[in-house]
């Protein structure tokens, strides 16, 4: 979109001025004299939004939207999303009739398919998923206080943004019972919970939010403002939250995870940990394949131990908090045993008609 290239500012230049400062109108206003300056030959050399009515340049911009900076092609799921971007924005300038019609969507462009399965390498079993747990809460300073981040993902299926956001009132576990023969209180034969919440807290920088918060809070994924999602909480994870609760004295109304001095929790600090833990848990072999790369990994290990549980699709959607279609299309892969089952169950429904008179 650059009408001329006389007197261009490097590309990191131009790249970091737009970025920090250029779209962000909070900090607009505060740009050093150099950024500013890059920000003027920006505004004095750079096409109007009506020469995207040519196709050639619609079609030139949305190939730089979808290659990285060496002008590869970036990867598919990146494609999909920035072409996504590029199309909400020209529909906005045609609703300031800065355009008659939106260009992009007359061109014959197709984006690359992308697979929305779950790659089944990535999920963890219950023997490495308390390993890594265990090597989580060994990394100092701030790995006893993050075994219930990870385990809530990995046994409640939470989102990281929603865990970050749940307080002491989110959750509700049952009372511990006295044993009337040694006195001493015990977990009761019925130890499951419920994790109630209806938010969640995505990472957008300090920069980006009104109030210089890390995070922004809204509504949960796919729901409406206010709807809240109930998710069962298991006796393992029951027995993590009561020690978290009293380990670090949260009080009602309090967030379950903050910094180690207070305040927001880093999602930084939480990639380290987890990447840590990571090395020391898994083998060589392990560490190098896409087991458990991401954090976001242990929400799918859950889901799908749910699903392999045989809870139904329906209940694990309600509480995943997806549709059941895009959920059986995420987690086609990672149903194991189905097809077995299937196959006695039919077995035993012929052999049942056989003996019928």
């Amino acid at each position: 979109m650059l009408a001329s290239s006389k007197g261009k500012p490097a590309d990191l230049d131009l790249r970091t001025a737009m970025r920090r400062w250029g779209f962000n109108t909070k900090q607009r206003a505060e740009a050093s004299e150099e950024t500013a300056e890059v920000l003027a030959w920006l505004s004095k050399n750079t096409r109007p939004v009506s020469a995207l009515a040519e196709a050639a340049a619609v079609r030139a911009l949305l190939n730089a939207a979808t290659s990285r900076l060496n002008g590869k092609q970036a990867a598919t799921s990146t494609i999909r999303r920035h072409k996504t971007i590029l199309q909400n924005a020209l529909d906005y300038a045609v609703e300031l009739k800065l355009l008659e019609a939106n260009p992009i969507k007359a061109l014959k462009w197709k984006p690359p398919r992308v697979t929305y399965e779950v790659d089944k390498r990535s999920v963890v079993n219950h023997v490495q998923a308390r390993r890594l747990l265990a090597e989580v809460e060994a990394q100092k300073p701030s790995g006893k206080r993050l075994v219930a981040f990870f385990a809530i993902i990995y046994y409640a299926g939470l989102r990281p943004e929603e865990v970050v956001k749940l307080a002491e009132d989110n959750v509700t576990l049952p009372d511990l019972v006295r044993n009337p023969e040694t006195g001493k209180l015990e977990e009761p034969a019925d130890d499951w919970g419920e994790l109630h919440f209806a938010g969640a807290a995505p990472f957008a920088g300090r920069e980006w939010t009104d109030d210089g918060s890390l995070r922004e809070e809204r509504a949960l994924k796919h729901r409406a403002e206010g709807e809240t999602r109930t998710v069962p909480c298991p006796p393992a994870l029951t027995r993590i939250l009561r020690a978290h609760l009293a380990e670090f004295g949260i009080k009602p109304g309090e967030r379950l995870f903050t910094g180690v001095h207070g305040g927001e929790l880093p999602g930084i600090t939480c990639r380290r940990v987890w990447a840590k833990a990571r090395e020391k848990a898994l083998t060589r072999q392990e560490a190098q394949s896409p087991l458990a790369k991401r954090i976001y990994d242990l929400r799918h290990a859950c889901v799908s131990t749910w699903l392999n549980a045989g809870v139904p699709a329906t209940q694990v959607a309600e509480w995943a908090g997806h549709s059941v279609e895009v959920l059986l299309r995420i987690y086609a892969k990672c149903v194991v045993g189905q097809d077995t089952v299937a196959r006695q169950r039919i077995d035993q429904a012929l052999s049942d008609d056989q003996h019928d008179p």
